[in-house]
């Protein structure tokens, strides 16, 4: 039997080395990306995850002031969008040009997507989202999309070899998401004994398929980010991290003096009694539900994030995430993150 040992993001640090800034404030965090086709996209390649208690139209607008993108989950009615665009065109143009468009893949999901893309010609990002990017109705149906939407830029996941990448390149995405049970939330792994560490599906990924790759949970702070750019990722995808702010969606709980937001798995219990009619007879829940103390308005949080990653990469000798090279960052394997003395 061959086992292979892979790492998840507490496993690893990343080894300092002789810096070219004096300071953090002098990092750049603007990127520019160019897919094939001339496709262009420039900002800050922190993502907010589509999951419907984080991928609001109120992040997107908190987080489009920063330059990160929200994709918007696709829960939200056509309505919801009309009336969403029509203010933010009136208000602040620039902020479309940082939400996704997220949609499945059945037939209801794709008219919605393309009744929605109608609305606007400043939308320029669609996720196509499912649990397994491994079926085999997933390469099709991104296939049309592609055909549909030349110009747009297209994510898709999940998935975590590098071979199912090659295939969804070839079906026209431009970004495809990695990560398979490593979200907080996520009991994939523990349902059906599937996954794969995420620092490792990063690495493993990029490694053997050389074109952009969003990594997709397992970050929980500030140093996960910067470990997944480390690894590979193009772009990093937060769920949880973005949870429990006041612009996340769900109403604030108050109990014994603290307040709590509801934050759960989209494959959760929660979610299918929401959305769906329960859980049908054929599945299991594969998420959790969990209350999530109130964190405040979510700019402190984006402080929070992008000051991390301007110190790593001042401490690994870049001036930029535009000039970032990941295959120069040396990384180590640990048994130990922090001193634990004062947990």
């Amino acid at each position: 039997m061959n086992i292979q040992t892979k790492l998840c993001f507490d496993d690893i640090l990343i080894v300092p080395r002789n810096s070219i800034v004096n300071s953090r404030k002098d990092v750049s965090l603007v990127k520019k990306f160019t897919f094939r086709g001339g496709r262009t996209w420039c900002g800050i390649p922190i993502v907010v995850s589509n999951m419907d208690s984080t991928g609001t139209f109120e992040m997107a607008k908190a987080c489009g002031i920063y330059k990160l993108l929200t994709c918007i989950h696709k829960y939200y009615s056509v309505s919801d969008w009309k009336t969403f665009i029509q203010n933010e065109s009136y208000n602040n143009k620039s902020i479309l040009n940082y939400v996704a468009v997220s949609t499945g893949i059945s037939n209801q999901d794709i008219k919605k997507l393309n009744d929605i893309l109608t609305l606007s010609n400043l939308i320029n990002v669609i996720c196509v989202d499912v649990a397994n990017g491994y079926i085999p109705n997933f390469l099709q149906v991104i296939e049309s999309i592609r055909k549909k939407y030349p110009n747009k830029i297209i994510i898709a996941g999940n998935v975590v070899t590098p071979e199912r990448c090659k295939e969804l390149y070839t079906a026209g995405v431009d970004i495809i998401k990695i990560g398979i049970g490593s979200g907080s939330v996520c009991l994939t792994r523990k349902q059906t004994g599937i996954g794969y560490p995420q620092a490792s599906a990063v690495n493993d990924c990029k490694s053997d398929f050389k074109h952009h790759i969003m990594s997709d949970g397992g970050c929980k702070n500030a140093g996960d980010v910067c470990k997944a750019f480390a690894m590979g990722a193009d772009f990093v995808m937060l769920g949880s991290v973005f949870s429990g702010h006041i612009e996340s969606a769900g109403e604030i709980v108050e109990e014994n003096g603290n307040r709590f937001k509801l934050f759960y798995g989209m494959s959760s219990k929660h979610k299918m009694n929401k959305y769906d009619n329960g859980v049908n007879n054929y599945r299991s829940s594969e998420g959790k539900c969990v209350r999530v103390l109130v964190k405040g308005f979510v700019k402190n949080t984006i402080t929070d994030l992008l000051g991390g990653l301007r110190s790593h990469i001042s401490y690994i000798g870049f001036d930029s995430l535009q000039h970032y090279d990941y295959t120069k960052i040396t990384k180590i394997k640990t048994t130990i993150q922090l001193n634990p003395i004062y947990n």
